[in-house]
Parts: C-alpha cells; sequence; structure tokens
C-alpha cells in the first residue's frame, strides 16, 4: 500500500511541477520576449475616429456605480455620432434601471442622446443573456463590451480605433487591471493574477491562437459575434467561451495592454464574495472545456493550449489536496528521498511563483504611483500558502457544483474600491 501511494505521489508531483512550470514562464512571457512587449504598448500617434461603437454594459444589482461608469462611456473622447452606449438590465432590477434611467435623463438634457436603457424580460437572468439582448439593439460595426463597476479610461475608443484600422483585426482585447491591492489579505494576490494575466500571459495565448477573453474592455466586429452566434447563455465563463469558438473560426485576437489606459476595476470585498467569484470562473472553465468547442481549433497545438487553460481548475483542485499529502510525505512517511525530493518541487516553484509575484508587485505599484512597503511583502509571505488553499478550496467547490448539475450564476458584488476621481461633464472627454 506505501508502494502504491509513494508512485502516486511521484506522478502528481511530476505533473503538478511541470504545469507551475509552464505558469511561471507564462507569467514572465512578455519580459522574455521584447517584441511582443513592444507589440503589447498602446501606439502613440492616433488614426482619425473611422470605425463606430456599440458599448455595451450588463448591470445587475448595480446601484453604487452604474452611474459613474454611465459618465465615464458618454465622455469618451471620441465623436459622440459614433458611439451607441447600452445599459442593459433584468426587469426585475429596479435599483439598477432608476439610477441608470437618472443617469441618461442627466445625459440627454446635457445635449448627449447616446445613451440607452435596455430591460429584458426573460431568462437566464445573467451577463451573456444581458449582452445577447442588448446585441439585438446595436447599431454600429464594432461591439465593446464593458462591466458596470468599470473605471474606463477616456482615451480607449480612439485607440482601438487606431489598432483596428491600422492592423486590420476585428477582435481587440485591451488591458483590466485590479487596483485596491491593500483592501485585506487576499487582495494583493488577485490583483497581481490580473497584472500578469493580461501584462503577459494573454499576450502568448493570441500569439498561438488560443485565447480565453477576458470579460471586459473587449471589442468584436459585430458581424464576428453574429458569425459564432453571440454568447453562450449557459455557461459561467461567456467571455472564455466566446474568445475560443472565435480562434475556432481562425480570426486573430490582438491584445494590448499600457498601464496609462487599462480599464480600472476592484478586488470583490469580502472573500466570501471572492470564494463565489473564483467558483464562478472555475465552473466556467469545467464547463467550457466539458462542452468541447475548443476542439474545433485548428492545430494540435492549439487544441493542447487550450485544453490545458480550460484544465487549470482541476489543478488547483489537485495542489490543495496535495499539498498535506507533501507535507505528510516529507514528515511522516518513510520515503526514499529521489521521492520526498520529487514531491517538493511544486513547492519550490509555487515558491518562484511568490518571488515573481512580489517582482510584479513593486512593477505594478511603480506604473500606477503606489507604493508597496515591506510590510505588504511581509503579509504576501505569510498569506500565499493560505491563499493557494483559498484558490484550491474554490476550484474543489466548483467541481462539486459541476458534478451536481448546479449552475447558477453567482453575483459578486461591487463597492467602488477602485474609482478616482469622479467624472466632471465635459472634462473627462472632449468627444462631441
Amino acid at each position: 500500500m506505501e508502494t502504491v501511494l509513494l508512485a502516486a505521489v511521484s506522478i502528481v508531483s511530476l505533473l503538478l511541477t511541470v504545469q507551475a512550470a509552464h505558469s511561471l514562464y507564462l507569467m514572465i512571457y512578455t519580459w522574455d520576449q521584447p517584441a511582443v512587449e513592444a507589440l503589447a504598448r498602446v501606439p502613440e500617434l492616433r488614426v482619425a475616429p473611422a470605425i463606430s461603437f456599440t458599448v455595451i454594459v450588463p448591470a445587475r444589482h448595480e446601484e453604487d456605480v452604474i452611474q459613474v461608469t454611465i459618465d465615464r462611456a458618454a465622455y469618451a473622447d471620441y465623436p459622440v455620432q459614433l458611439v451607441q452606449i447600452i445599459v442593459v438590465c433584468s426587469v426585475d432590477d429596479d435599483g439598477t434601471i432608476e439610477r441608470a434611467a437618472a443617469a441618461i435623463g442627466r445625459l440627454r438634457a446635457a445635449g448627449r442622446d447616446n445613451v440607452e436603457l435596455v430591460v429584458f424580460d426573460d431568462g437566464p437572468v445573467n451577463k451573456p443573456h444581458g449582452l445577447n439582448a442588448a446585441l439585438a439593439h446595436a447599431r454600429h460595426g464594432v461591439v465593446a463590451v464593458f462591466d458596470a463597476e468599470d473605471e474606463i479610461h477616456p482615451e480607449i475608443l480612439s485607440i482601438v480605433n487606431t489598432i483596428m484600422v491600422t492592423e486590420r483585426v476585428r477582435v481587440v482585447q485591451a488591458g483590466v487591471q485590479l487596483m485596491n491591492y491593500d483592501s485585506n489579505w487576499y487582495s494583493v494576490f488577485n490583483v497581481l493574477e490580473y497584472f500578469f494575466w493580461f501584462r503577459s500571459r494573454l499576450h502568448y495565448h493570441a500569439r498561438h491562437g488560443a485565447i480565453a477573453l477576458g470579460g471586459n474592455t473587449v471589442f468584436f466586429a459585430r458581424e464576428v459575434l453574429e458569425r459564432v452566434g453571440g454568447w453562450d447563455e449557459t455557461n459561467l465563463t461567456e467571455d472564455a467561451d466566446i474568445g475560443l469558438r472565435i480562434c475556432a473560426t481562425g480570426e486573430p485576437v490582438r491584445v494590448v495592454y499600457d498601464h496609462r489606459y487599462v480599464t480600472r476595476e476592484e478586488t470583490p470585498p469580502t472573500l466570501r464574495q471572492f470564494i463565489r467569484q473564483r467558483t464562478r470562473w472555475s465552473q466556467g472553465f469545467m464547463q467550457t472545456l466539458r462542452k468541447g468547442a475548443w476542439k474545433r481549433l485548428p492545430t494540435r497545438r492549439q487544441r493542447l493550449l487550450a485544453w490545458y487553460t480550460l484544465a487549470f481548475p482541476h489543478a488547483q483542485a489537485m495542489l490543495g489536496l496535495y499539498l498535506p499529502v507533501a507535507m505528510l510525505t516529507a514528515f511522516v512517511l518513510n520515503a526514499p528521498v529521489p521521492v520526498a525530493l520529487l514531491s517538493w518541487l511544486p513547492v519550490l516553484l509555487i515558491a518562484a511563483h511568490f518571488l515573481t509575484a512580489v517582482l510584479g508587485l513593486y512593477e505594478f505599484t511603480g506604473e500606477h504611483g503606489l507604493r508597496a512597503s515591506p510590510v505588504t511583502v511581509l503579509v504576501m509571505a505569510l498569506t500565499w500558502l493560505p491563499y493557494q488553499m483559498v484558490l484550491a478550496y474554490a476550484a474543489i467547490r466548483a467541481l462539486r457544483r459541476q458534478l451536481m448539475g448546479v449552475g447558477n450564476w453567482e453575483k459578486t458584488a461591487h463597492v467602488g474600491a477602485h474609482r478616482t476621481a469622479p467624472v466632471e461633464t465635459g472634462v473627462v472627454g472632449r468627444g462631441g
């Protein structure tokens, strides 16, 4: 029995070591590829506005943040006549509807009549259904998606217009960044996940044609969306699913990340909310993996990369179950030295992830005019493994929900912790 256990530990250790090493490489990919890093930056010269945008903002119980988001979208630095903004809500969301209608009325009184409210009264009540409901009302050539709590940079439409016109691409994923890294003990890790995901990892996926798109600050030629049938309303990560379906058609995706122009967001305000959000993401990846649209990707390399990405929550669940076993192997079982050393390799790679995260923290804070203190690094060191266990718990919870056939949408609350200065009418944007 002990021999079987040691063999199992060795195999799992080896698999987790390979996975952790590859994840570490993806974290530093753009730093290792100067050409890719240069491509990721925003073009300094902008071309004249030529593309028209329909901006969709799905909202559910977002009374506290929706009005500022509407204002930021409405006062983007882009001609008003080329922008249609759709806020979409479920009919039962009285609070958000009231706040959105008030903001739209105020904008119309100021001469900006390009914002409208779409209310749906059918199900399912979730983000992808809202996106599809709004898509039916889209009038312009490029559809952009922003979340209700987003702090949208006023130049983002001009930037995407330049990229789409000059490079003739039809899908663009721009940068998103969580900002409130010091709100609580787990927020710094969540912020850095976004930092490495949008700053590095997505560029690798885009280059190899198998990308799980982000949920916002993503721009699609409307005909691309219509060709793939819009968003999957049964999927908890409709963004990842539609990204892979678009890649399967051979459509390239352009990723751009420049810290000066990112869309700013916030981490979930409580640990419970964070676990619910991470559970939804993990289960959505599991759904997309099971759905199998990734199997239609043109090459074996693309299919393998997509499978690896979607299977990642399973690896997180396995890691959570594995860490106690590694401790047991090292300190309790009379394991041969090679087995004991092998069992610790994933743990050592987690330590390498931590050191990379610390470097990322200093780069992130430096770029945004923030300050990372030694106390922050100390807290990270003390909470690094607990954070991995939280991720593992969320993955295990997602797996349990998936096996039980539970697929309801667990909503994440937003409180605006990432907000900077309020929007001043006529100041944030100059488009008119």
